[in-house]
């Protein structure tokens, strides 16, 4: 049952599949902003198909569906500098957190800690991107995690209260819209600079690794497309798509 936008469900192997084979079996367009709901992924994932740990119940996972067909597939990393900031709004304003920031790309960090991790998967035809299914996992009432990922915090960890849930699925599917709408609007500068406000580390120099080791640089800039700019702590300026550079924490 569909119950304003938002499909809740117990159980699936992973929502953005489930979102996927809605889009396939729809004999009429399914709605943009669905967002489908699971109190458990037996198979979620996050990005380069790592695995995101949950318990049942505690935690929000979701997948959104956008149409995104008037943003050209060059700039599809729009799509991600949304979303994200979506998410850090909800958490900074719904949750009260503060001392949340943005892992480039779209990790979603508060201090040192992963909070929340987004996978954004854009289905191109020709030169459109017809869709996006936006997966997404937020840690809120876990207060134990046992897998060997590395830095994980939940909102109840930091703030010592839980949360429902549902509402937060509620409050956190409105933020992203919200979001969104910069991209309907043509906001994208508005949108580029919250963004690069929002950065994890974007103030110093800190350490990070690449192919060839371990250096101390800060945050240059980032490119339309979501090239990471760097420079290092002699001037030199370092380029990194997704995955060719590693923050050490």
């Amino acid at each position: 049952m569909v119950e304003d936008g938002i499909l809740f469900l117990n159980e699936v192997d992973s929502t953005n599949a489930y979102m996927r084979l809605l889009l396939d079996g729809a004999e009429e367009t399914v709605q943009e902003g669905l967002m489908v709901c699971a109190e458990y992924q037996s198979q979620g994932r996050g990005q380069m198909d790592n695995r995101w740990e949950s318990a049942k119940g505690e935690n929000l996972l979701f997948s959104l569906l956008l149409y995104p067909t008037f943003v050209a597939p060059s700039d599809m990393f729009l799509i991600s500098q949304a979303v994200s900031l979506g998410v850090k709004d909800m958490l900074n304003g719904y949750c009260g957190l503060s001392e949340v920031s943005i892992k480039w790309p779209n990790d979603i960090y508060w201090r040192d800690k992963k909070i929340a991790g987004i996978l954004v998967e854009n289905f191109i035809s020709g030169h459109t991107i017809e869709s996006s299914i936006v997966g997404i996992g937020i840690n809120i009432n876990q207060k134990e995690f046992v897998s060997d990922a590395p830095n994980p915090v939940s909102v109840s960890q930091i703030t010592g209260k839980d949360f429902n849930v549902d509402e937060c699925a509620v409050v956190v599917r409105k933020a992203i819209l919200d979001r969104y709408i910069y991209l309907l609007n043509a906001k994208l500068d508005q949108l580029r600079s919250d963004y690069f406000s929002a950065l994890y580390r974007r103030d110093g120099y800190f350490p990070y690794r690449d192919a060839a080791g371990e250096f101390s640089a800060r945050i240059e800039e980032i490119f339309p497309q979501g090239t990471l700019v760097l420079s290092d702590t002699e001037g030199r300026r370092r380029e990194y798509s997704f995955k060719e550079v590693e923050f050490v924490i």
